[in-house]
Order: C-alpha cells, then structure tokens, then sequence
C-alpha cells in the first residue's frame, strides 16, 4: 500500500506538470517547431549558412523543451497506471517501483524547471571562464587549480565541452591563471552563478606549522558573444603579441610562436590564447574572447552610470566575495549572497554545485531589477 507522503507527491506532481504546461504555452511551441522546419525544407534554406545554423540552433532548443516535458508527461501517466494495478493487486514490488519512479521523475522535473530560469539574452551562449589567484603565492594558485578542476568535473557531468584557452602555472603549485571556454546550451547562463570571489579556509599543506591560511581566487565569467553583436574593435586600437606556449606543468604545446596576446590599448583589455597550434586559430578565438570582454565592460559601465542616477554604490561583480569553502575546523561551503550551503565539500569539489546554481538563478528571479 502507498504511503501519504507518496500519494500527496503524486498530486503535487499531476499540479505541477499542469501549470507547467500552461506556462510553457506548449501549443504555440508546436507552432514555432512546424514554422522552423517549414523553413528547412525551403530550396534555398542552405544559401546562408550562418543564418541556417541559428535556425537549426533555435529549432533544437525549443524541440529539447518540448521532448523533455511530453516525456515527463508520459512517465507520469506510467505511474497512474501502476498505481491503480498496485490498489487492485496489492503488489509491494510495485509500490517500491512507483515510490522509487516518483522520486526520479520529481528530481527531473527540478532541474527542468531550473533550466527554464535561464531566459535572459545570452544564457544560452557557451561560456569563457576565467580563475585569477588573489595574494598569497603557492597556497591561493593551489586554491585556483582545485577550483579549475571542480567547474571541469560540473561541466563533463553536463556533457559540456571544456577547452584551456590559457594556461599560466604556478611556481611551485597550482596556476597563476587559467582561461577556460566550456561549450554547450546554457554553458554561460549557469556558470554565471559563479562569477565573483571565492574563499578558501583550510590547514595549509605548504605550511610545515600547520597553520589555518585563507586564500581568494576570483572568478570571471563572459558569454562568448556572437560575432554580429554590435562591438566596434578597430585594427588600429590592437596591440598584438605572439609567444612560445606552454602547457601545465611547463611542457612545450609547440616550438613556434603560435600563442597569442591582445591587448585592446583604449581600454586596457587583455586576452591570451595558446590552445591550438596555429597562431590564425588562436588570434580568431583571442579575438572572440576579446568581444566578449568588451561587450561585458560595456554592459559594466552602463550598470554604474545607472548606479550613481540612483545614487547606490555597487561592487564590481567578480570583485566581491560570494562564497566561502572551509575545510577547517569544520566542513561547510556557504553562499553569502543567497545563503544556500552544505556540509558535503567533497561534493561541491567534486562538481556538485547545482545547489548553489539553483539558488543563485531563483534568487536573481525575485529581484528582476538586478539582472542584465
């Protein structure tokens, strides 16, 4: 026989799934989906390629919200059936099978109604990501390395592409800088939850005493911007550097100049790429890194001038410290902005930081005013 508490997740979900429906408005995304691929099928479709992309890019996205709520739908409807076999036969297999069924489908349905918060202009772009070590040597370069492997272990389990477009390591340990560009829907509309300073509280294993150290690590996030987003880079504005690159651990990538350096001189802007071997390629994907930047500086600005007209005072977003990993004397990760938290930081090291993702995009839903 069910339980209560599973009967009543069962009518919380048949409502849930309803207003979902609703506020999907799923009829019209049948519409959008017949539209689109009316378009495809025209004999002249392919004649431009960079606009056929964005269509099929379009077409997929709404297609995925789509699939993903009529396949809820259907393992709900699987549950109602097993639910009146279950009253008719009494059939303890089965209960465990529509409580465990039940269990899955609302874990689903949370991070489907996650992915639905990202409805801002450039969540949907891939993202570039940046970890900078604050002072402190050795122990804040180690701190920024155990981050780089705590957002690559998020982004495989997403199924995201994660590229080093630059790598600087450390002296002794770590990395003194890292840029990373995670590919995939939505890359830049989670990660940029992460975007500010992180605090690290821990015995030093650099330190022969045993002491407690605190280490900061920034992290910067960019969407990487379309290349008809209107950001006006005039040659004559470039400064362009080329240089030998140089892997983790200071093995040679190649024994040419192919890294490349820009430096964007009106506003100081600079960006580095050593991930291919041609130096072409990496002056195309500096210069896209660069994009994002400027256009981020511009959004930037424009927030400040809005700031001192209502006569507030606003910290730089990856200038402020958002959350805090203790290790010692006791285990905790926090989030100071939402005050989302847990006591499993091998998870959260590990990859987990849907918690604080989650928080973070809710949180930025109730205060509409803040967001870009």
């Amino acid at each position: 026989m069910l339980e209560p508490e599973v009967k009543q997740d069962l009518r919380e979900t048949a409502k849930r799934l309803t207003e979902l429906r609703g506020s999907l408005d799923l009829d019209h995304k049948l519409e959008e989906i017949a539209d689109y691929e009316e378009k495809m099928g025209a004999p002249d479709f392919w004649d431009d390629n960079e606009r056929a992309q964005k269509t099929i890019a379009n077409l997929n996205a709404i297609k995925s919200v789509v699939d993903q709520f009529q396949g809820f739908s259907s393992e709900f409807d699987d549950l109602q059936v097993m639910v009146e076999l279950e009253e008719e036969e009494s059939d303890a297999g089965l209960v465990q099978d529509i409580e465990n069924g039940i269990k899955a489908l609302v874990k689903k349905l949370e991070t489907f109604e996650l992915g639905l918060l990202l409805n801002q202009p450039y969540d949907r772009l891939n993202a570039i990501l940046e970890l900078h070590p604050g002072a402190g040597g050795t122990e804040s370069q180690d701190w920024a390395e155990m981050l780089l492997r705590m957002y690559r272990r998020w982004a495989e389990k997403r199924g995201y592409k994660v590229e080093v477009l630059d790598y600087l390591p450390g002296d002794e340990a770590g990395v003194k800088s890292v840029t990373l560009q995670i590919t995939g829907f939505n890359a830049y509309g989670y990660l940029k939850a992460e975007k500010g300073v992180h605090r690290l509280v821990r015995i030093s294993p650099f330190d022969a005493s045993g002491r407690r150290h605190t280490s900061f690590v920034s992290c910067d996030v960019m969407p990487e911007i379309d290349d008809d987003t209107e950001i006006e880079i005039r040659t004559e504005d470039l400064k362009i550097d080329t240089y030998r690159a140089s892997g983790a651990g200071g093995q040679h990538i190649n024994t040419t100049d192919s890294a490349v350096r820009i430096t964007h001189v009106p506003t100081g802007v600079v960006v580095s790429c050593q991930q291919e071997r041609s130096q072409i390629k990496n002056r195309e994907k500096a210069m896209k890194m660069l994009r994002s930047k400027l256009y981020e500086k511009k959004i930037e600005d424009q927030m400040k001038k809005l700031a001192e007209i209502r006569g507030e005072v606003s910290d730089i977003a990856w200038g402020s410290q958002i959350r805090s990993y203790v290790f010692h004397p006791y285990s905790m990760v926090k989030d100071h902005r939402t005050s989302a938290e847990t006591g499993n930081i091998g998870a959260v090291m590990d990859g987990d930081l849907d918690t604080f993702i989650d928080a973070y995009l809710r949180h930025q839903i109730r205060k509409p005013e803040q967001q870009s």
